[in-house]
């Protein structure tokens, strides 16, 4: 344990100590001198603080500060009542403010309890209050703003994390001082119910007990009251002031002297109409000339220093550079740029991204791209969200490298509400297409909403309509979006816990660019492509054998054949249904193969592939009857080709090899397709 650690242990064991020990007379005296110096050193540092949070532990300061008082508080009763005396500093203060008037001692005590309570107190404890409440308030808008400009790519995820942590230290410092705040009032009030303790019971204890007469009695114990008192009362006086200056403190780049100084005497000329109104008293009242002409000159002089000051600073600005007129080249060239994802919008929607409209868009767009790096193993580039004046006004659109993939359609009083398979003809609304799946829906009103869910409708708001359809199309357009500056980004990624690997892949046998051809149609076919390790295996064992993207490709889906089998897996058990090829139809695709420099391509003639998309789609569409997810199972020699083959009017179809299966899957095959 640290020193400064046990000095805090020892300091609170102390506390509780002299709530119950008496402590002699000189003790109490260092104490209280402690007690005055630890409240100079809080308001000093409040007042020299840039921000609230650089003095973030404020409001346990002043919990401890609060308590120590309230134990010397204790500790002076018990010498006053049972002593008569309660040391040197203490008597000092009574008799320097009491003098030979006990009374007037007393009423300035009680200005000072009550500018205190009423003044200080209440207004810290307020503003406070209205600090935590806005501050928890604008929370949320906050957040939507940094996952705004994280988006936009104008921070780094280390800048946003440090601005986050930064709001959450903000709401709790704000929360504890609104509970702080309770503390000084508490005490103020602690202090005047101490004080009318120790007039009273004196009275009674030193008439009573100590044979003192009344006026012996009273002179004593008001002498020692006030100077408790005040002892008490001004450490609380700053303490309280520093709260006060802490809560009402707004973020600047200076401390309170420099700021008030700037700010104050950021008007010179108005120091000329200060000095005039201060000259104009002493002439036409009674307050006497010399007394305001000093104060007026002081404030005349002050004010043409500063006024005389003013240009110079002025001189010493930096000359700002003009802006670039729209014809230059480098803003000509900016015009080139192409977002890799954009979602425009019609006016009509724009209450989904107003975060002050409780629009939650921006939230789900980051929610989105971590989704997909998670699922596809690859970094989704910034999504620039914007509103368009030429759409429709509850339209919007989704484009890909500047060109449009989807468009759809948004009533933002409805909901989605989509057929369990059987409709209900007492469910009414607006008919739609789900923009994902291309499922018939319905929109519906609030009052269908609950008799829609209740006949088995899947029923979701129109946020989550778009953010479901955003991520659909992300995932069939991930391919194109996967660049060779993100392939570097991923290759530098595993280089960091897979060195010896990377090496051998890359840049020798294979290239930066045959790399990223390997994952692009991994992506095409909604393969993960997170194992890189594998993946980067089964490229350092292939790739000095093969250099056709698409070969190695199929190795690599070999290498991940656990990862297929868990995406194709019935969730619900049991077997895998699927539509199988006859060897004669895999022969015919084999003998038409054709061998290029390039690659090989599947060379069939028009009635063949017409005879064999039509055979392959029927047995697809008896599987779907069934109620079950279509897949095409076929050798690996033959595998891409069928995938190239039905993926113009089947996209969504996968088609697998025996090699990617695990063994210990049961497979079931319901068709057949035989066009030979």
């Amino acid at each position: 344990m640290r020193f400064r650690d046990l000095f805090i242990l020892i300091f609170v064991i102390l506390i509780v100590a002299m709530l119950i020990i008496p402590l002699p007379s000189p003790m109490i005296d260092v104490l209280i001198i402690v007690n005055i110096s630890l409240s100079l050193m809080i308001i000093l540092v409040a007042m020299n603080m840039k921000e609230p949070l650089d003095f973030s532990i404020f409001p346990t300061v002043l919990l401890l500060a609060t308590l120590f008082r309230v134990g010397i508080s204790v500790s002076t009763t018990r010498a006053i009542l049972g002593r008569a005396e309660a040391g040197e500093v203490i008597d000092t203060f009574g008799n320097f403010v009491v003098g030979s008037n006990p009374l007037v001692g007393f009423v300035v005590f009680l200005i000072l309890v009550v500018i205190q309570f009423i003044v200080i107190v209440k207004g810290a404890e307020r503003v406070s209050e209205v600090g935590a409440r806005f501050t928890l308030d604008a929370m949320p808008g906050k957040q939507m703003s940094i996952d705004a400009d994280l988006n936009a790519g104008m921070i780094t995820d280390q800048e946003a994390k440090k601005r986050r942590e930064k709001i959450e230290k903000e709401a709790d410092f704000y929360g504890s001082m609104d509970g702080a705040s309770k503390f000084v009032k508490g005490d103020a009030i602690v202090g005047i119910v101490i004080v009318l303790i120790n007039i009273i019971f004196g009275f009674i204890i030193g008439m009573a007990q100590m044979g003192m007469s009344f006026q012996e009695a009273a002179s004593t114990y008001t002498l020692l009251t006030v100077g408790d008192g005040l002892v008490t009362q001004i450490p609380a006086l700053l303490i309280a002031t520093a709260t006060g200056i802490v809560v009402t403190r707004a973020a600047s780049d200076g401390t309170l002297g420099a700021d008030i100084s700037k700010q104050m005497l950021a008007y010179p000329k108005l120091l000329y109409i200060a000095a005039a109104a201060i000259f104009l008293l002493g002439i036409f009242t009674p307050i006497p000339i010399l007394l305001t002409m000093p104060i007026a000159l002081f404030l005349g002089i002050g004010g043409y220093v500063l006024d005389r000051k003013a240009p110079e600073v002025e001189e010493e600005k930096p000359i700002e550079e003009p802006e670039e007129e729209p014809t230059t080249p480098n803003n000509v060239t900016d015009l080139l740029t192409i977002d890799p994802v954009e979602f425009e919008f019609g006016y009509g929607l724009i209450p989904l991204a107003d975060s002050n409209q409780g629009g939650d868009l921006l939230d789900r767009v980051v929610m989105i791209r971590r989704q997909l790096a998670l699922e596809l193993g690859m970094i989704v580039p910034v999504i620039r969200i914007r509103d368009n004046i030429q759409l429709k006004p509850n339209e919007y659109v989704i484009k890909i490298r500047g060109n449009e993939v989807s468009r759809s359609e948004l009533l933002l009083d409805h909901y989605m509400a989509m057929s369990p398979g059987v409709d209900d003809e007492s469910i009414t609304g607006i008919e739609t297409v789900e923009p994902a799946f291309g499922l018939k829906a319905l929109w519906v009103d609030d009052l269908m909403k609950d008799e829609a869910e209740l006949s088995g409708y899947t029923v979701v708001d129109p946020p989550s309509v778009v953010s479901t359809h955003l991520t659909e199309v992300l995932k069939n357009y991930a391919h194109e979006l996967l660049t060779r500056e993100e392939t570097k980004q991923l290759v530098e990624h595993i280089k960091e816990t897979h060195p010896t690997l990377v090496e051998e892949v890359t840049p020798n046998p294979l290239s930066l660019g045959d790399v990223q051809k390997v994952l692009k149609h991994l992506l095409k076919e909604k393969v993960s492509i997170r194992n890189l390790p594998v993946i980067f295996e089964t490229l350092a064992d292939y790739g000095s054998m093969f250099k056709d993207p698409q070969v190695m490709a199929e190795y690599a889906r070999q290498s991940l054949s656990r990862q297929i089998t868990k995406a194709v897996k019935p969730v619900q058990g049991g077997p895998l249904y699927v539509v199988t090829l006859s060897g004669s139809t895999e022969k015919a695709i084999a003998d038409a193969l054709q061998q290029t420099e390039h690659g090989s391509y599947l060379s069939l003639t028009p009635d063949q592939s017409q005879k064999m998309l039509r055979s392959i789609q029927e047995e697809v569409v008896k599987l779907t009857q069934m109620g079950q997810s279509p897949v095409v199972l076929c050798s690996p020699a033959v595998r891409m080709h069928v995938k190239q083959l039905i993926e113009r009017i089947m996209p969504h179809v996968p088609v697998l090899s025996y090699n990617e299966l695990e063994p210990d899957l049961e497979i079931q095959s319901v068709g057949v397709v035989n066009v030979a």
